[in-house]
């Protein structure tokens, strides 16, 4: 299947270390940019149902505001309880000064 790639944002527009809630195609992604990176990962907690981008981002992680379950943007994995289901991450590109970013998944 060919990702479908969309644009989000500026590049510009992304903060260090700020998570930014975007939504695509009814799907909440919570952009960060950190470590000269740009990540996309699914916005909602796998854990409590909750907006990840209001948590705070350290160590290529985000951490929820809720309860602390931190998860790697690289991975969805979570690195400490009480989440233990990762939650999705997205493909990201950028092309000049914009942020483009796949949710499409396999039928």
């Amino acid at each position: 299947m060919t990702e479908a790639f969309v644009r989000v944002c500026a590049l510009s527009e992304l903060e260090e270390d700020t998570p930014r809630r975007v939504e695509i195609d009814g799907t909440p992604v919570s952009l960060v940019r950190t470590e000269g990176e740009v990540f996309a990962i699914n916005d909602i907690c796998s854990h409590a149902n909750v907006s990840l981008s209001e948590g705070e981002v350290e160590d290529c992680a985000i951490e929820c505001w809720l309860h602390g379950s931190s998860f790697d943007l690289r991975t969805g994995k979570p690195s400490g309880l009480p989440a233990t289901r990762p939650v999705p991450v997205y493909p990201v590109k950028i092309e000049g000064d914009d942020v483009l970013v796949s949710v499409t998944q396999e039928s």
